[in-house]
């Protein structure tokens, strides 16, 4: 009789455990109507965290270092979901058949502009930066490189981008947890916005020093002078605004959910 109501007791208690876990059971995300007292993942200094912070009530927030962290803490089940950008969002579930993108019309009319951080005041880097960009929207290399780093069959071919300089060097300060705009290949940092800074840097007549750290680093590391310009996929806000000079826009994404199937 003692062992019918130990075992009772035992069943009863790991229920109780369960249930208490929450972010172990099945939740249904169909959108950001249901996000509200959810266990959410974000990357930390990102718009996907300050939208989750305004919008979501209730919400367990947890912030990481990449979004990569935050998809494992999803997959083991420690949180109930993952908002972040659609093209970090894609390598993430390509690489994990476990997760799935949820997608949002509030997300897709509401799409975020990418740019170019430099310094407050800077003009010489921002007026290389742009015209950097303009060209390469005109000469069809940005064409170009978003078929380098986003084509149709998968297939990444990182572009050779010649630069004759022989003295001098710009910091492009970046985050490489964030692909396709920035990660490691091998023992090098590759990606969207690093082939355009390597554009930027040959049109200045320098050679390009990659600076990788935690995103929300970046810009505290432009004021104090240590990398010269920002190329992280960085959405234009206004709060940044009052920080750094953003070049024109370069790419538009939008948020997404990542959810366990």
């Amino acid at each position: 009789m003692k062992r019918v109501l130990l075992c009772a007791l035992v069943l009863i208690l790991v229920a109780g455990m369960c249930f208490a876990g929450g972010s172990k059971e099945k939740k249904v995300i169909n959108g950001i109507a249901d996000l509200e007292g959810l266990k959410i993942g974000v990357q930390a200094g990102t718009t996907g965290e300050a939208w989750v912070q305004d919008n979501v009530k209730g919400v367990k927030l947890s912030s990481f270092k990449s979004g990569i962290d935050a998809a494992l803490d999803l997959k083991n089940g420690s949180i109930d979901c993952v908002v972040i950008d659609e093209l970090p969002a894609q390598a993430i579930v390509d690489k994990n058949p476990g997760l799935a993108i949820v997608r949002d019309p509030e997300f897709s009319a509401n799409k975020e502009e990418y740019a170019i951080a430099v310094k407050k005041g800077n003009k010489a880097v921002l007026d290389v930066v742009n015209a950097t960009i303009k060209e390469l929207q005109t000469n069809g290399g940005y064409e170009k490189l978003v078929a380098a780093f986003m084509p149709a069959d998968g297939n990444i071919v990182i572009p050779q981008i010649a630069n004759d300089a022989k003295a001098g060097t710009i910091k492009l300060g970046t985050n490489a947890a964030f692909p396709p705009f920035e990660y490691v290949e091998g023992k090098d940092i590759a990606g969207f916005d690093i082939s355009m800074g390597e554009y930027i840097a040959a049109k200045a007549g320098v050679k390009l020093d990659i600076v990788d750290m935690a995103f929300d680093s970046l810009i505290p590391a432009l004021q104090a002078g240590s990398i010269d310009f920002i190329a992280a996929g960085m959405s234009i806000t206004e709060e940044r605004k009052k920080n750094v000079d953003f070049s024109v826009p370069y790419y538009a994404s939008e948020q997404v959910i990542i959810i366990r199937k």
